[in-house]
């Protein structure tokens, strides 16, 4: 076995070479929530998880992984896209090493925002513990590539964060204590800082192909909707409005680094347009629901609520838009991505 392992090490690094020379992007490395988590929340003790039946039903196993979905989620997609692997893999899943990692990973935690408030409410990753997981996988790709291509390897992989939607839904407007402290537009600003922090830490420590997401239309989310019963179940405009402006300041935030910062392309993935166009005209997409769920009664299940023994579970979640309460379906995933690919990130290809 030993003497095999040599030629086996040399053979790892020349493909990871070809890698490199043949693709714009060799590895995809994510940070963010739940839209991009995929499984570092299986090893952290909170009760935001997804590792059980439904979820995962149409993963490429049928195996639930930790996404929140049926089956592949955003970030999978782009990897796919880029021609380097389907699937990224979480951080934390002891099932993977370095050898897998370096084509990429995702340090992202279901639960999460910019805000280290918004990470304690379930008891989930704050983003600077994802910043730290890094450096501590930055090492580890120097100890196994060596310190020369691994820093050439970073500067060429594709960062992708997403966040903020926890930050307003299930903190600001949730907790007393953001709200007591900040008008809705401080808090915007306070955000935008912390994602500003981020991103030139991201650089400093050699990234340089970085997208920033944007929110998504959160007054349409299923659990939103549930509470705007009273005015028929429709989405909520005063959260998609300010869904709107908070992106409109990152938007902002990104133009303004781009210029600050030498070498630096930084780029804002607004998802929220194609979002709004699958909500609005769900059978150009070959969707029929879009105002709940597949998942239970699809108005306000999510993780444990949306469980296998829940008897109102669709069969078919390719007909939805979201699969739980508050996250996309497999197929919705792969909408958004292409949409992402061929406009936002059409420039790292």
């Amino acid at each position: 076995m030993a003497k095999h392992a040599i030629p086996l090490l040399i053979l790892i690094r020349t493909m990871l070479e070809i890698l490199r020379i043949s693709a714009a992007v060799p590895s995809i490395i994510v940070f963010g929530d739940s839209s991009v988590d995929s499984g570092n929340n299986n090893y952290v003790s909170t009760i935001v998880k997804s590792n059980f039946e439904p979820y995962g039903r149409d993963y490429k196993d049928g195996r639930p992984t930790g996404r929140f979905s049926n089956g592949r989620i955003f970030t999978d997609f782009i990897s796919e896209a880029f021609g380097i692997k389907p699937t990224v893999p979480a951080y934390l899943d002891p099932t993977y090493n370095i050898t897998e990692f370096t084509t990429g990973v995702s340090f992202a935690s279901a639960g999460s925002g910019y805000d280290n408030v918004t990470s304690d409410v379930f008891s989930v990753i704050p983003l600077w513990k994802e910043l730290k997981y890094y450096k501590e996988y930055q090492w580890q790709l120097k100890n196994y590539l060596g310190k020369k291509e691994a820093e050439r390897f970073l500067s060429e992989a594709l960062y992708m964060i997403s966040s903020g939607t926890n930050d307003f839904v299930e903190n600001y407007y949730m907790l007393p204590v953001r709200a007591s402290e900040y008008s809705i537009e401080e808090f915007q600003n306070f955000l935008v800082g912390i994602a500003r922090s981020f991103i030139m830490e991201l650089y400093q420590l050699g990234g340089r192909k970085i997208s920033l997401a944007g929110l998504p239309p959160i007054g349409c989310l299923p659990m939103e909707r549930n509470t705007n019963l009273m005015l028929g179940g429709g989405c909520i405009e005063s959260y998609n409005s300010l869904a709107k402006e908070f992106n409109q300041k990152l938007q902002a935030l990104v133009e303004k680094l781009n210029k600050e910062q030498v070498g630096i392309q930084l780029v804002f993935s607004n998802s929220y347009g194609i979002f709004s166009d699958i909500i609005q005209n769900p059978n150009a997409f070959g969707f029929e629901n879009t105002a709940t769920a597949c998942c239970g009664t699809g108005t306000f299940e999510m993780s444990y609520a949306c469980d296998r023994y829940n008897p109102f579970t669709c069969k078919d979640a390719n007909k939805y838009v979201f699969w739980d309460a508050f996250h996309a379906t497999q197929k919705t995933n792969g909408i958004v991505a292409d949409h992402a690919v061929k406009n936002s990130l059409a420039v790292f290809r």
